[in-house]
């Protein structure tokens, strides 16, 4: 999918530069991809959602198919459909007009119209990494983005967590030590700013596909953050 405009991110002064190099391994990768993929966005992925946003959800890093293809967190992959789907099903997220295609609900493409309400999705990496693991020193590094986007919320009072990898993430970001905070699917950690941490499992295709992550399961952790099903949709 060409992407023929930039995002625009709710948060432009937290992001990194489009050609941010100071990850020189990340930066490598990202070369092969603009020659293997030169439509994708390949550069660091932006925050997507609401300022206001009372609730952030945060991700790992992009994926190489997903939001390093369409330049949006969690979007164009089993990964977001399921976090979409969430979404919807919570009423967090409108379109600016109906979507023809049922499957554009769920964030199978950048340009669908969506327009979430009350919440913003991050990423602790901002840049795809090899095999979608980044290394600590990675980590660290784009750490301050994650620390600026949660200082520039005002409105922020709960985060979720999407894997064990983002739950440390944000634990750091937010001044914590780890041994204190210990990741576990619906674990609920109450920070030292004020803030409500819950961790899940992330809505990645091989947790789907092995169970260890279920609509039900991921429906209990929205659940813990106060969310409430909407009455059914007609």
């Amino acid at each position: 999918m060409h992407i023929s405009t930039p995002p625009i991110s709710p948060l432009p002064a937290t992001e990194a530069a489009h050609d941010c190099a100071l990850c020189p391994r990340l930066v490598e990768y990202r070369h092969a991809c603009q020659a293997e993929f030169p439509n994708f966005w390949n550069s660091p992925v932006p925050a997507f959602g609401d300022p206001g946003a009372w609730l952030a959800i945060v991700g790992l890093a992009p994926g190489k198919h997903g939001a390093n293809r369409t330049g949006r967190p969690f979007t164009g992959d089993p990964s977001g459909e399921m976090l979409f789907a969430a979404l919807r099903k919570f009423d967090l997220i409108d379109y600016a007009e109906p979507p023809h295609e049922p499957s554009h609900l769920y964030g199978s493409f950048k340009n669908d119209g969506a327009h979430l309400k009350g919440v913003i999705i991050l990423n602790a990496v901002k840049c795809l990494p090899p095999e979608n693991k980044p290394t600590p020193d990675e980590m660290r590094t784009c750490r301050p983005h994650l620390e600026s986007s949660f200082g520039a919320l005002p409105n922020l009072t709960t985060i979720i967590a999407l894997g064990q990898v983002a739950h440390q993430s944000v634990v750091k970001a937010c001044g914590e030590k780890l041994p204190k905070r210990r990741f576990a699917h619906a674990a609920v950690h109450k920070l030292l700013n004020g803030r409500t941490l819950i961790d899940s499992y992330h809505t990645s295709r091989y947790n789907q596909n092995t169970g260890r992550i279920t609509e039900e399961t991921f429906d209990e952790v929205f659940a813990l953050a106060g969310l409430e099903l909407p009455p059914a949709r007609h």
